[in-house]
């Protein structure tokens, strides 16, 4: 059931379910995994729950959903582990709100019945993943699911680490069997673009291999539909035209949060909405820059010429970071000689910062391109002071 609260995104939930359940022969590699990654507050975990979760399991597909970030402090394997577990009572419980939704895909009103200890699974020397998925795909007669939310937490544990393993020992017991009836899915969104790339892409990593891709932002369907809700509920609300509204959600990084305070400003300025509206989102948008880039000043004046050069090259990625150039601007920048291994140790770590990000090797890019708009944009402001007055012509 759709809420009427909430801005559904019904085609591209629709598309994204049908390359995971029903891929092309073209790209069978999503059953190896998908990482989808995508800046903060952009809307990935409402879409997930609002709108994916539903397409899946409207093919029939049973969908265990986790998000890492709900509680910081139980490890992502716990979390993971309470969810399966959750899940298979759910399946086992006649009927159960989670049977329900199946009704007349053949799943049954009277609950599965497990050859394992539901409570065992997780548990040292219990039931291990592979094994509960495994069985759970062959009495269920579908595709599971397993969505993770936030995913890029299991790296910073051993434990995170060896949840990956298990559960890339999950997909290959399930996918791998002759005859099998539903295939394991992993799902892995997360806003460290960076590391959710590298999740898929690095030999070192349990999912190397699998498909890595961006999450889709909001587009001008969304600020439509959020103007014509106000509108509808007031007639006298001062809102700005869509073309505006538009350009301004745009400049503030697609963020739905940031266009609804956008428009709550709005109704106290006595400017018209057209020309009050871009001047609150620039606001609202460098307020927001502004807490990204307060990051940077950990990282010294090494860190910060680092940024500008990445910040001020192509939007797609820059190279030669470690250049002969590059070491030279760096040096001029911070006024002592610079040598690559330090210009790696920085580029480290503002990666783990999600300042930057390395989309491919020897390629990096700002992590967020809203915030390098913003950057780009002050920069230009304060070239002429930092460059000094102009001088007089001769």
């Amino acid at each position: 059931m759709t809420r009427p609260d909430v801005f559904h995104r019904s085609q591209y939930a629709n598309d994204l379910a049908e390359q995971l359940l029903h891929p092309t022969p073209l790209f069978q590699n999503v059953r190896s995994g998908v990482f989808l990654s995508g800046i903060r507050r952009v809307g990935k975990t409402t879409f997930l729950r609002q709108d994916l979760i539903p397409a899946l399991e409207a093919r029939g597909a049973i969908v265990v959903y986790i998000d890492l970030w709900a509680d910081r402090l139980k490890s992502p394997a716990a979390l993971v582990h309470d969810a399966v577990r959750d899940t298979l009572r759910q399946l086992a419980t006649p009927g159960s709100s989670l049977l329900q939704r199946f009704k007349g895909l053949n799943l049954g009103a009277a609950g599965f019945s497990f050859g394992f200890q539901i409570d065992s699974v997780g548990a040292p020397g219990g039931t291990t993943l592979a094994q509960a998925f495994s069985e759970l795909v062959a009495k269920a007669k579908s595709d599971v699911v397993l969505i993770v939310d936030e995913v890029q937490q299991t790296l910073s544990s051993d434990d995170g680490y060896g949840l990956l393993h298990a559960l890339k020992a999950a997909r290959d017991a399930v996918n791998s069997r002759p005859g099998a009836p539903g295939h394991f899915l992993f799902l892995g969104t997360g806003s460290h673009k960076s590391l959710v790339t590298d999740m898929a892409t690095r030999r070192s990593q349990p999912f190397t291999g699998a498909v890595s891709a961006a999450y889709e932002v909001l587009g001008m369907d969304f600020v439509r539909w959020q103007l014509d809700r106000i509108a509808a509920a007031s007639a006298s609300t001062r809102l700005p035209d869509i073309e505006i509204a538009w350009e301004g959600f745009q400049s503030m990084g697609n963020r739905p949060e940031e266009l609804f305070k956008a428009l709550v400003q709005l109704q106290s300025m006595s400017l018209p909405p057209d020309e009050a509206f871009p001047v609150i989102c620039a606001t609202l948008a460098s307020a927001a820059a502004d807490v990204e880039l307060h990051a940077l000043e950990e990282f010294g004046d090494l860190g910060k010429a680092i940024f500008r050069r990445i910040a001020s090259g192509s939007e797609q990625g820059v190279t030669g970071l470690f250049s002969a150039d590059a070491l030279a601007d760096y040096g001029k920048q911070t006024g002592v000689e610079v040598e690559p291994t330090q210009v790696q140790s920085v580029a480290d770590k503002m990666i783990a910062a999600n300042l930057i990000t390395r989309p491919g090797h020897g390629v990096y890019m700002v992590a967020d391109p809203f915030v390098r708009n913003v950057w780009l944009q002050q920069e230009r402001l304060t070239l002429p002071i930092q460059g000094g007055p102009p001088s007089s012509p001769a």
